[in-house]
């Protein structure tokens, strides 16, 4: 029988399982299990994953994408962090436009999606009532994203959809950012730690969050989201 060895792959796979696993949080674990048991007349008859949702992406990836929470009937339907929901549909279409993804479709697990240079996680791993976690909430997950970062080791920019994410990015251990939290601005650019292999510093980008309101309101544009991504990658190249 072949022996696996560790790598990035398999313990991030095994951190995965954890997370998939994980019922730290009472009011999260009601909330998601009630949402997969009345959903909407549009998914009804559906299965629900109803269960945190661990990051998904490139185990080399050099862009880490940072967002806020699985939707109730989008990612705690699909299984899969970003997908099933509007916010998802905009976020992988400028994926597949600047390069990160192989398609833009993005409808769950075995749709064929593969992402190329990136890795997607989120600030909480279950669906929060009204999108608003609490903040013991969201300490009691931190250690999931840091845990994630360690094994990404070639990652030298995040991107932090919202202003919940840049201020965990923010405050992250692994990536020992220092200072006061700095004011969220979108496209602004913020000096991180330097990464455990390679040459030069971490770089955070900040961008509005792809919801289905900053789209509709205009706040946030393809354009403006394609503008964030096309200066990851060239930062990453750097």
């Amino acid at each position: 029988m072949e022996t696996v060895r560790p790598g990035p792959t398999n313990e991030l796979a095994a951190l995965a399982k954890e997370i998939t696993a994980c019922c730290a949080c009472p009011r999260l674990v009601a909330w998601r299990e009630a949402a997969a048991a009345a959903p909407p007349a549009r998914h009804q008859g559906e299965a629900y994953w109803a269960r945190p949702l661990p990051g998904f992406g490139d185990p080399e990836a050099k862009v880490l994408i940072v967002g806020l929470a699985p939707a109730a009937h989008g990612g705690n339907r699909t299984g899969r962090v970003f997908t099933g929901d509007r916010a998802g549909d905009f976020l992988f279409a400028s994926l597949f436009r600047t390069g990160f993804a192989n398609q833009q479709a993005s409808t769950g697990p075995g749709d064929g999606l593969a992402l190329s240079g990136a890795f997607i996680t989120g600030t909480l791993r279950c669906a929060p009532p009204a999108n608003r976690p609490l903040p013991d909430e969201q300490a009691r997950c931190a250690h999931y994203l840091e845990r994630e970062l360690a094994l990404l080791s070639a990652v030298r920019v995040v991107v932090a959809l919202g202003a919940i994410a840049l201020r965990t990015v923010w405050r992250q251990g692994t990536l020992g950012a220092s200072g006061p939290l700095p004011r969220f601005t979108h496209g602004a650019e913020y000096a991180l730690a330097r990464p455990r292999r390679g040459s030069g510093a971490r770089i955070a980008i900040a961008s509005y969050h792809p919801s289905q309101r900053n789209v509709f309101t205009g706040r946030l544009t393809a354009l403006m989201l394609d503008a964030v991504f096309a200066r990851a990658r060239q930062l990453s190249s750097d």
